[in-house]
């Protein structure tokens, strides 16, 4: 169980806060209603959606990293 407070529970929220909003920039009505406003707080998710689709290959790898981590070490 991770701590929220705690920077390894900070980094897995990020991480999948990434990936749930790039998953969401791939189905169209998620899209046109959640990732449409491009500034303010609504922004988060449409920014969160970018960092998710163009860095891809490293946020798998950070997933992956993450897991290990938590699973066998922590």
């Amino acid at each position: 169980m991770t701590n929220v407070y705690s920077l390894d529970g900070i980094v897995v929220f990020g991480l999948l806060f990434i990936c749930t909003c790039a998953y969401f920039k791939k189905v169209p009505r998620l899209k046109s209603w959640l990732l449409s406003e491009k500034k303010g707080v609504w922004g988060v998710f449409y920014k969160a959606a970018v960092i998710g689709t163009r860095l891809h290959v490293a946020v798998a790898l950070s997933c992956v990293v993450l897991a290990f981590y938590v699973l066998f070490i922590k």
